[in-house]
């Protein structure tokens, strides 16, 4: 990576204590999935690695993004009356993509006790790319009830919900030392895959009829925000609080424990600014490449939070990649900008501006997660698609395939 790196002496002596600590209730992933998984993974070559069951999982994710995005651009398929005018194949392709995704990222921890090269970089690896698919997932639902059910604003919203799930795990896991997975993400999965594989039999049609005014697209939202603010966010503030309570948490002080927010609320306001004030209307106009932007940022924000609470070091309070954000919902919302310029901002040069940041941001992403990866592949001579034989990740600890807890046992999804 030459002169240009990621991680200070500090993140790589917090990584070389890491441990993983993990608590699993959902009974759909402790008693149905980790048994599949136990026996899928035995059909897996032990000379394969772990961190290529992940990669390859992600690159489903992205596959179906490219794909539906090839149909479907500006999400206005589905507002034709003729039907929604995406192939039918298209669905099933994307349904089972999901499920591939989601068991991979299932077996992957597995394959890694298999192989004995469970440590830092494979967790790492895994909850960095699924930031990511973070944003990518909800923008293939968006296809099935078009802009007419669900204009963009609305889209907004969903994705920020999306977000704020992932990322206060990751918040409660910075503050706990413990990773308590959600109930939430085997159930979307499996809902995600269920309304694709819907869409191919029964038609995506379905997803536009309503009931006095309340549409198919009001209960995807309802239930998306109502089952986060219901299983999973008063359950994260009581982890929190009870690790305070008991001692056995990070105790940090009230402002640092606060700290992963900034980054995030931060982010939150200038992509709000953008949406509503833009001079153009960019979100109706370009609203793909504008969750992209944002999902990208936010998957970055995710990286550093997880890279922070991992090495047991202080998060950023503010992403560097918002400053060229912020700069630019400065130029393409001033209000002022014609009488000071003597000309307005043309909608061209507003998506232009727009496309140009996507791809800086995205550049500027993949060179931090390549940067993370290599460095810490070169601190503990390891490498990240290869299992060594006697391979055991120097300096790293390897975590036990179970964890105890209140008198049962939970499986470990993470490696």
């Amino acid at each position: 990576m030459g002169c240009m790196r990621y991680m200070s002496e500090a993140h790589l002596r917090g990584f070389e204590r890491y441990k993983y600590s993990s608590i699993d209730t959902s009974f759909l992933s402790v008693y149905v999935m980790h048994p599949f998984w136990n026996y899928c993974v035995k059909f897996v070559p032990k000379w394969l690695a772990p961190n290529v069951l992940t990669f390859v999982g992600f690159l489903m994710t992205v596959v179906n993004f490219i794909l539906i995005a090839y149909y479907d651009w500006g999400f206005e398929a589905a507002n034709s009356e003729t039907g929604n005018t995406v192939p039918a194949w298209v669905w099933t392709v994307a349904a089972i993509n999901i499920l591939i995704y989601y068991n991979l990222d299932g077996m992957d921890g597995k394959q890694a006790r298999r192989t004995g090269t469970s440590g830092p970089l494979g967790e790492l690896f895994d909850h960095g790319l699924d930031s990511y698919s973070a944003a990518l997932i909800p923008i293939y639902l968006f296809s099935l009830f078009g802009t007419h059910d669900l204009p963009p604003i609305r889209m907004f919203f969903v994705i920020w919900n999306v977000f704020l799930n992932f990322y206060l795990t990751h918040v409660e896991k910075y503050n706990t030392g413990v990773m308590f997975l959600p109930w939430g993400y085997d159930f979307t999965m499996w809902g995600v895959s269920g309304m694709l594989f819907v869409a191919t039999v029964f038609g995506p049609e379905m997803y536009r009829f309503s009931i006095y005014g309340f549409t198919v697209a009001n209960m995807f939202e309802f239930v998306l925000i109502g089952s986060g603010m219901v299983s999973s966010h008063p359950i994260i503030a009581r982890n929190i609080y009870l690790s305070y309570k008991n001692k056995t948490g990070k105790m940090r002080p009230m402002w640092e424990m606060l700290r992963p927010f900034f980054a995030f609320v931060w982010l939150f306001v200038i992509t709000v600014v953008w949406s509503f004030f833009s001079r153009n209307d960019v979100i109706n106009k370009e609203p793909r490449i504008l969750w992209i932007l944002y999902g990208t940022i936010f998957s970055n924000i995710a990286c550093r939070l997880i890279v922070a609470q991992m090495s047991d070091t202080r998060c950023d309070a503010f992403n560097v990649l918002m400053w060229p954000l912020a700069a630019t919902v400065g130029v393409c919302c001033f209000p002022y900008y014609q009488q000071v310029f003597d000309t307005d901002l043309t909608s061209d040069i507003e998506r232009w501006i727009l496309y140009g940041l996507t791809i800086f941001s995205t550049l500027a992403h993949w060179h931090y997660g390549y940067g993370v990866v290599s460095e810490m592949c070169d601190h503990f001579h390891i490498r990240c698609f290869k299992v060594r034989k006697s391979s055991s990740q120097s300096g790293s600890n390897i975590t036990q395939p179970l964890l105890q807890n209140n008198n049962k046992i939970k499986p470990l999804k993470s490696h």
